[in-house]
């Protein structure tokens, strides 16, 4: 099966001598929902970064939906592709309206305003978060802004969604509503986070970044069957 993204040997540092990453390889393939975890300043957000060509990487490869991808057309291609959610809502969301914001990417892509409406609509409906659509964005609580965030995001239709610690200031009812929400989407998915709890009720794989390199943790991938009986015997 070929690999929607591949890295190969990616090396980057911040400064000459220092490598954050050391020939840093993975694949994402269709339907995995895979975390990358590790200590703060081991390189993760910045792998997220290299992987959309916002930072240029020092050596290695980059490959995408089977297109090996190099210069910044190639990238600007990938990036209407992949939905990177970053870590804090309010660098993502920057338009007064919740409405204006999750338009925003369709329009930019080309859909006429009627367009864009309709798809805000369809978003917020399958996300169940119709109830925010007038509201103002910077009025919005943390938790609301990161639910937002996801909406903008899927509003341009991704193959693939990578999201930097979606986990951050969220309270027990949002982080409920945000598992429910990547559980019920079929896109595959990159993830970046520190909790627990959450890579255990998502994660079909899990990497570590640790001293620059990339591991593999834990056993076998649960299919989908295994991770629906296990959290059905979490509830009981």
């Amino acid at each position: 099966m070929s690999s929607l993204i591949e890295l190969n040997d990616i090396s980057y540092g911040y400064r000459a001598g220092q490598k954050v990453l050391d020939r840093v390889s993975l694949s994402l393939q269709t339907g995995e929902r895979l975390f990358i975890t590790g200590p703060n300043g081991a390189g993760k957000s910045t792998l997220l970064r290299i992987l959309v060509g916002l930072i240029k990487p020092h050596g290695g490869q980059i490959s995408a939906f089977g297109t090996p991808r190099v210069s910044e057309a190639d990238f600007h291609d990938l990036r209407c592709r992949v939905g990177f959610i970053v870590q804090d809502p309010d660098d993502q969301l920057f338009c007064p309206t919740v409405v204006e914001d999750i338009a925003f990417g369709p329009l930019n892509l080309g859909a006429s305003r009627e367009e864009a409406l309709a798809i805000v609509d369809e978003v917020l409906g399958q996300l169940h978060l119709t109830h925010l659509r007038e509201r103002i964005t910077h009025e919005l609580s943390g938790g609301e802004k990161r639910l937002v965030s996801v909406a903008a995001v899927l509003a341009m239709k991704p193959d693939v969604l990578l999201l930097d610690e979606p986990t951050n200031a969220l309270d027990e009812e949002n982080m409920r509503r945000l598992e429910e929400i990547l559980l019920a989407l079929p896109q595959a998915m990159i993830l970046i986070s520190h909790d627990p709890h959450f890579r255990r009720k998502l994660a079909t794989r899990t990497m570590e970044l640790r001293g620059g390199k990339l591991s593999e943790q834990g056993a076998k991938k649960c299919s989908a069957s295994e991770r629906s009986d296990q959290q059905s015997f979490e509830t009981l």
